[in-house]
């Protein structure tokens, strides 16, 4: 005991530090232990089969934190299958896209099932078309196949304002969807082409996911809204349940046995200056141009 003192005294700094460290051990094995005896039912961020989780929420207006995470997950050889849980109504056709396709080549490595919140429509449902398998709550918002391209004409108030609209282009269609004036029969033609060959993209996608035939995909491909029990019996959804019910079918398709270790992302935004380029990189895509084609 007297060398312990004399030792403190001549090196107090270094008795603290190991005074702190022991004190940390000692909590983090009592954490444990804890954890381990009463609460079995979440130990899943210690123990089992790595299960990767990918939450797509809210409007899709950006995909590189998602298809990034989808990429992590596709390169780690401990994640042996993954739910792609959505709650989403849709969005912007290119970055659904870009999701899209990162799902289907995670898919081409690993069992993925798409597991449907409240709304997983348009947008949300062409994603979850890339799983290997896909589940909805039975009052699930999905299907809602279709393409609208949003373009306003705010001539009338622009002549109140007395604001005219001067400009030059190189061709006769770059200015076309102008809000200054209605669109003229060769423009209305022309975005209507815009918006046929994405939807005709829309429902090529949704036949080849589904493995369905492509005229019956085309047949409910007219923007309809549908529950989810409505979809399973249109052939557009496999099965009905929540997140459980998700983790059920993929031990199915994966044999998975045991506890299950989900490891959820992408990432949240870690500052609040992250949050606010965010926000600003969502105003510039969808209130930026004068039109935005959209899966929602």
């Amino acid at each position: 005991m007297e060398n312990k003192l004399k030792f403190s005294q001549k090196h107090p700094l270094l008795f603290g530090f190991a005074l702190i460290l022991t004190a940390m051990v000692l909590i983090i094995g009592a954490m444990a232990v804890f954890n381990f005896f009463f609460f079995k039912a979440h130990r899943n961020s210690f123990f089992g089969t790595k299960v990767g989780v990918v939450h797509i929420n809210g409007l899709i207006a950006d995909s590189l934190r998602i298809t990034n995470w989808i990429d992590e997950l596709a390169k780690d050889n401990a994640i042996k299958g993954v739910i792609v849980r959505i709650n989403s109504p849709g969005g912007v056709v290119g970055p659904s896209q870009e999701i899209y396709a990162a799902l289907q080549a995670l898919a081409r490595k690993k069992k993925v099932v798409a597991s449907m919140g409240s709304v997983a429509a348009s947008g949300g449902y062409y994603i979850a078309c890339a799983a290997h398998k896909i589940v909805a709550n039975p009052g699930t918002l999905t299907a809602s196949i279709g393409v609208k391209a949003k373009l306003t004409n705010m001539q009338g108030l622009m002549q109140k304002l007395g604001i005219a609209e001067q400009t030059v282009t190189s061709g006769k269609l770059k200015n076309a969807g102008t809000i200054f004036r209605p669109l003229t029969p060769e423009e209305k033609k022309y975005f209507q082409s815009l918006v046929n060959d994405m939807h005709d993209q829309f429902v090529q996608d949704v036949a080849r996911g589904r493995h369905m035939d492509i005229e019956k995909v085309r047949a409910l491909a007219d923007g309809r809204a549908m529950t989810g029990r409505q979809a399973k019996e249109a052939g557009l959804v496999d099965e009905l349940g929540g997140f459980n019910k998700s983790l059920d079918v993929l031990r199915l398709l994966t044999g998975i046995k045991g506890e299950i270790s989900l490891v959820q992302g992408p990432p949240e935004k870690s500052s609040l200056l992250e949050k606010f380029l965010g926000k600003l990189t969502f105003k510039e895509q969808i209130l930026g141009p004068r039109w935005v084609f959209t899966y929602e």
